[in-house]
């Protein structure tokens, strides 16, 4: 179990943020994340222990997380390139591009609905903010993906697979929207989970739905030529510009293969859209949560 005292605000000097029995009117949304911000180094501690947790008794360790996307980068390769015969170049490098964003976003959502219940413990003796325990598996979910990237990067060496270099910049800012919009959504689902417990299987079902709805396996083209001048409605799914964004830049197809053929600027217009999108989502999560925290004690 983590060390609240010594993780907390509290061990440093100053006001402290919030007692352990709290009276008076619920903090308002910007306190709440105000009261995040300073458990900060509580959240940075809960995030190493989930890392502990997952690779507990494990040999190799974070090793398995390098391994993943390298099983993902030979098979794919073999099967879509020497079997099937894919028409899209490198396909295993077209596949990783895409699905390392996506994984960051359904690891963190599928692992933060069950944060609150998990560390239910924790939650009825200790006051704390507890977004922070959705929050930590964000955090863990993102140390998984700069690994997988990591494998992707080394990939591209071997491959002499160059990135488009113009896109990185806009790749960094795809980046931050991603951390900001799985953010809101973990929140809202680690408690809505507590108090309705079939959100985790309905969960499971609509990030498998959610994933099939995302050009990851698949080109973006053929679904855009399906839908004519209503191209635009896959638009309505936010993590697609995102992942196209890293499409674009790590996988950097030769004269528009796979993907369209567009300026850097569709892709950040289009960017600015799902970052609006977003923090809506993350204030919409921290809206739920605020509304059921109070009871989360006695539900979990």
């Amino acid at each position: 179990m983590t060390d609240l005292s010594s993780s907390g605000p509290e061990s440093r000097p100053g006001p402290r943020p919030r007692p352990t029995t709290v009276t008076g009117a619920d903090p308002t949304l910007l306190e709440r994340v105000r009261m995040i911000w300073l458990y900060r180094d509580l959240l940075v501690n809960l995030t190493r222990k989930e890392l502990k947790v997952t690779y507990k008794n494990s040999v190799l360790g974070f090793v398995w997380s390098l391994l993943n996307p390298l099983m993902y980068l030979v098979i794919f390769s073999i099967v879509f390139q020497e079997i099937l015969r894919a028409q899209v170049p490198r396909y295993a490098i077209y596949l990783l591009s895409g699905l390392i964003a996506w994984n960051l976003f359904s690891s963190s959502v599928a692992a933060a609905s069950g944060a609150v219940v998990g560390n239910s413990t924790l939650v009825q003796k200790v006051w704390f903010p507890r977004e922070v325990l959705p929050l930590a598996a964000v955090g863990a979910a993102l140390w998984h993906f700069m690994l997988q990237l990591g494998v992707l990067c080394l990939a591209l060496l071997a491959f002499r697979h160059d990135p488009e270099w113009r896109m990185i910049p806009i790749l960094l800012a795809a980046l931050v929207v991603l951390v900001v919009l799985t953010s809101g959504v973990s929140i809202a689902v680690s408690a809505l989970n507590v108090r309705y417990r079939d959100t985790g299987h309905l969960l499971d079902l609509t990030l498998l739905a959610w994933f099939w709805m995302t050009p990851i396996v698949y080109e973006y083209l053929p679904i855009s030529d399906r839908l004519g001048d209503n191209s635009w409605i896959a638009f309505i799914n936010p993590v697609l510009p995102v992942v196209m964004i890293f499409q674009e830049a790590l996988y950097n197809p030769d004269a528009g293969i796979a993907l369209p053929e567009e300026s850097a600027w569709w892709f950040l217009r289009n960017l600015g859209v799902v970052a609006v999108v977003s923090v809506g989502v993350l204030f919409l999560g921290l809206r739920i949560f605020a509304a059921l925290d109070p009871d989360l004690a006695e539900d979990v």
